[in-house]
């Protein structure tokens, strides 16, 4: 606990000197789905690819509104009830500013039937946040937890050491982890055209359950953004700084070693109905793999779209990498999207259909929307996602596209095929949702590298060319989760929860199977994702 209240310190006496953000609502796919009839409508044109979003956006306020107050009927309640149902523990409002803070339970327990095993999650959680006028937004929000998870989230974690985006995990008795989860941004919007935010958080770019370019997934990472806004068009630069525990480290480097990030997105709504987007990233080393410091190349500060030119005229030192986004809206019910991520390309091998290592590209499709079957509140989102071997992996350890020791796009890394379908519905207090998800891919084996993992070297591959999605030893996994909620207060996402998940994973290694229920207390607005593709081969 004590990163968490150092870090609100910090974050109060910035606050102090500021003299004058937009509302921000952390980003959750379960939240945000309940806002598809205004960002998804045919008479809107929302910068729907970009989250978190900016609330005060005058397509998305009524709406937001209404879910934030939910319960709220005008009518005299107790203290008591208002800070169970309507309102943040403390919240304190005046002509020129606001102020809240909440305490975040999350509490549950459940059986895994087929491991034979009692789960449990410990974990509580403080957040403060506010405006000031209506230029300045900050919030910080941080968890000190415990957990006993079911064996296939254990054995993850024990190949990754790290709690799936969240945090390194520490181990406790025989089958238990604890770990510290911390998030901050401070936000400021000196004119309608432009937002500054800086802090510890993530981003995510698409409109897509997935996405291929920058998800979040991975733990949170220091970043730096600038959004600007201007008639149809909405460009983001963002400067992370993040680390590689996966790396080989050094002992200039003290833990981990550091490397840096920087993203563009450029997000164009040519019309109500159509969007296209443009992105690129660059990942740099701060020291190779031999140790040695490489000093910062001021170029990367450049926020103009798009910087491979500048880093193939600097030799290429580094891992550069571009995307493309595109939406339809049909109709105000039914959005179809995709994306398209380029690693690397070699034309002459490419067309020649080798199947060369060195054509590293990921893609998606979807189709989502509202009303499904003309049911109120019933959304819907079906998506395909694929990665060739060796996408988003590099020459260097340090390079690959990850943060912490987790992949910055998609969560299974590469070299898979998957076909995710989900549901959600909400009835007054209770939501209800459904998740079908059906995956193939390749994992490594007898020692040879062939491309799921991103943390290996492509340079090394196990074959030069007739490489093929899911080669290697050939895995099949689905998953199927079930939730039914009840909301108790809005304003934090406090809920009653009851969930069950049913997961199988077969190749002609082993044969996993997870049954399991669980129930307990939940809060905040985090995804926390669970629906993982195994890292290795057992």
């Amino acid at each position: 606990m004590k990163k968490i209240f150092g870090s609100i310190l910090l974050l109060l006496s910035m606050i102090g000197i500021a003299n004058s953000q937009s509302a921000y609502q952390p980003y959750s796919y379960q939240f945000y789905q309940k806002l598809n009839p205004d960002v998804y409508s045919t008479q809107t044109s929302q910068h729907s690819s970009l989250k978190p979003y900016f609330i005060d956006d005058s397509l998305l306020k009524h709406h937001y509104d209404s879910l934030m107050n939910y319960g709220s009927d005008g009518k005299p309640h107790s203290w008591g009830y208002k800070k169970l149902f309507n309102e943040h523990l403390i919240d304190v409002r005046d002509s020129n500013s606001t102020f809240y803070a909440d305490l975040l339970p999350d509490f549950g327990v459940g059986r895994d039937f087929s491991g034979k095993l009692t789960t449990s999650t410990t974990s509580l959680g403080l957040q403060v946040g506010g405006t000031i006028s209506n230029k300045f937004y900050y919030n910080i929000s941080g968890y000190e937890s415990g957990a006993v998870f079911p064996e296939y989230l254990s054995t993850y974690i024990n190949q990754v050491g790290i709690i799936p985006g969240q945090a390194y995990a520490k181990t406790y008795g025989t089958n238990g982890f604890d770990w510290s989860y911390i998030t901050a941004v401070a936000s400021y919007t000196p004119i309608k055209y432009l937002n500054i935010s800086a802090g510890r958080d993530k981003t995510f770019i698409g409109d897509g359950y997935r996405s291929e370019l920058l998800s979040d997934y991975a733990s949170p990472y220091l970043f730096f953004k600038l959004t600007g806004t201007l008639g149809n068009v909405r460009y983001m630069a963002m400067w992370a700084d993040m680390n590689d525990p996966v790396a080989s480290s050094f002992a200039t480097d003290n833990i981990y070693r550091r490397k840096l990030g920087m993203f563009h997105y450029l997000d164009w709504n040519v019309s109500n109905r159509v969007s296209l987007g443009f992105f690129d990233a660059i990942i740099s080393y701060t020291t190779d793999d031999k140790g040695n410091k490489r000093p910062f190349d001021f170029s990367y500060l450049d926020p103009v779209i798009f910087l491979r030119p500048v880093e193939a005229a600097n030799g290429s030192p580094d891992n550069a990498f571009i995307g493309f986004t595109g939406k339809y809206k049909i109709t105000d019910d039914i959005t179809a999207y995709g994306q398209f991520a380029l690693d690397e390309f070699s034309a002459s091998q490419f067309f020649s259909n080798l199947g060369s290592y060195r054509n590293k590209y990921a893609w998606q499709l979807g189709v989502r929307g509202s009303d499904l079957f003309g049911v109120k509140t019933l959304t819907y989102l079906f998506e395909y996602n694929t990665a060739k071997p060796y996408t988003y992996s590099e020459r260097s350890y340090i390079e690959n596209y990850s943060d912490n020791g987790e992949p910055l796009a998609h969560p299974w890394g590469a070299n898979f095929r998957e076909l995710v379908g989900l549901l959600n519905y909400s009835y007054k207090r209770f939501d209800f949702s459904g998740e079908g998800d059906f995956g193939r891919y390749g994992l490594d084996i007898n020692g040879l590298n062939y491309g799921k993992d991103i943390f290996q070297l492509y340079t090394m591959p196990a074959r030069i060319d007739g490489n093929y999605t899911g080669q290697g030893l050939t895995t099949n996994m689905v998953y199927i989760e079930g939730k039914i909620a009840y909301l108790l207060n809005p304003k934090y996402n406090l809920r009653i929860e009851l969930g069950g998940i049913i997961r199988t994973e077969t190749n002609s290694q082993f044969n996993d199977k997870t049954t399991m229920l669980t129930i307990g207390l939940r809060s905040s607005f985090r995804n926390l994702y669970t629906d993982l593709a195994s890292y290795k081969t057992h």
